[in-house]
């Protein structure tokens, strides 16, 4: 991580107003966030969230496109090659935390080709079931949930959007901790996962709390429990795993995240003045971002490169302590 700091974030720093100025007329087209997943995900409502206030900032129109496939690798592969410009990347805990972990070999560098603009948005995963499963085996509460799952093992289907993505690995770890077993059925993306859910043809899963809000409020998913180490503004009433679930689950509390990146190459005053009006526009959001379940970044770009360091090396303590096979 200290490429990073050095090429960019120690300018941050200093001279922000004067390394903005330095090139006035920049951006002079629109400018376009990379979205590594397909429509409809959080990470797209996230990114399309940011657009409107950061284009107002920037006085330029901010596209959004999606480059979905090989777990993200392809959309990050296009912005680090990207030379124009104006192409930046909507990283998220999958791109920048657990790739790093799970892929034997890259076709991007996770610290080298990214230049860090600032952390979007984060919000933590949710368990939800589906409401008539939960009325016929009694589940209203984790507990509820831990009862039968130990007195039918394997009974319960918990979906997810993909192996090795942080529901499947937040599912892996609660079978760990609670002693416990859940037939795990991993999707192509969360969407349909969720569809599985609500239609009954799956149990439960760990959806991300933007996600799976609407459907919580529509009735057509019960909520257990946040895996945050605190209870969501969001959903206030909502307990966290920790509280819910007893001793067992005390120490699981994780969180998904959304973070704007630049190319590595991106001319320091465009990455300043892109760092500037990225804050700005989240200070504006945080009412917009606790409506969808999430909580709007803060802090500076180091912070974010602090951050993604962290995330990597927690992840892969989870991976080895679930025992997952690293091998895509």
């Amino acid at each position: 991580m200290n490429r990073l700091p050095r090429r960019h974030l120690l300018l941050a720093g200093a001279g922000l107003a004067a390394g903005v100025c330095a090139q006035p007329g920049w951006p002079q087209r629109p400018l376009r966030i990379i979205v590594p997943y397909g429509p409809g995900g959080t990470t797209d409502l996230i990114t399309r969230a940011l657009t409107p206030e950061l284009q107002r900032q920037l006085g330029q129109p901010v596209q959004v496109e999606h480059r979905p496939g090989a777990e993200g690798n392809l959309g990050c592969v296009e912005v680090a090659r990207a030379t124009d410009g104006h192409t930046l990347l909507m990283g998220t805990v999958g791109t920048h935390a657990l790739n790093p972990v799970l892929a034997r070999r890259l076709p991007y560098d996770p610290v080298g080709d990214f230049a860090p603009v600032a952390l979007v948005a984060q919000a933590p995963l949710v368990l939800v079931i589906n409401p008539a499963v939960a009325a016929a085996l009694g589940i209203r509460h984790v507990a509820d949930l831990l009862r039968v799952a130990r007195a039918q093992p394997g009974r319960l289907n918990l979906a997810s959007g993909g192996s090795a993505t942080s529901g499947h690995l937040c599912g892996e770890l609660f079978k760990k901790l609670t002693q416990t077993e859940l037939r795990h059925f991993p999707y192509r993306s969360g969407a349909p996962a969720q569809q599985d859910v609500i239609a009954g043809n799956m149990d439960l899963m760990f959806d991300t709390l933007p996600a799976a809000l609407p459907q919580m409020r529509a009735g057509r998913l019960l909520a257990l429990a946040v895996s945050s180490a605190q209870r969501s503004p969001s959903v206030p009433d909502l307990p966290t795993l920790g509280q819910a679930g007893g001793p067992a689950l005390q120490g699981l509390a994780v969180q998904t995240w959304f973070g704007l990146l630049a190319p590595d190459h991106q001319p320091p005053e465009q990455l300043l003045r892109l760092q500037r009006d990225a804050a700005a526009a989240l200070v504006r959001l945080r009412p917009a971002f606790a409506a969808l379940g999430a909580q709007a970044g803060s802090g500076s770009p180091a912070d974010f490169a602090t951050l993604m360091a962290t995330e990597t090396l927690r992840w892969a303590a989870i991976v080895k302590q679930v025992g997952l096979k690293v091998d895509r």
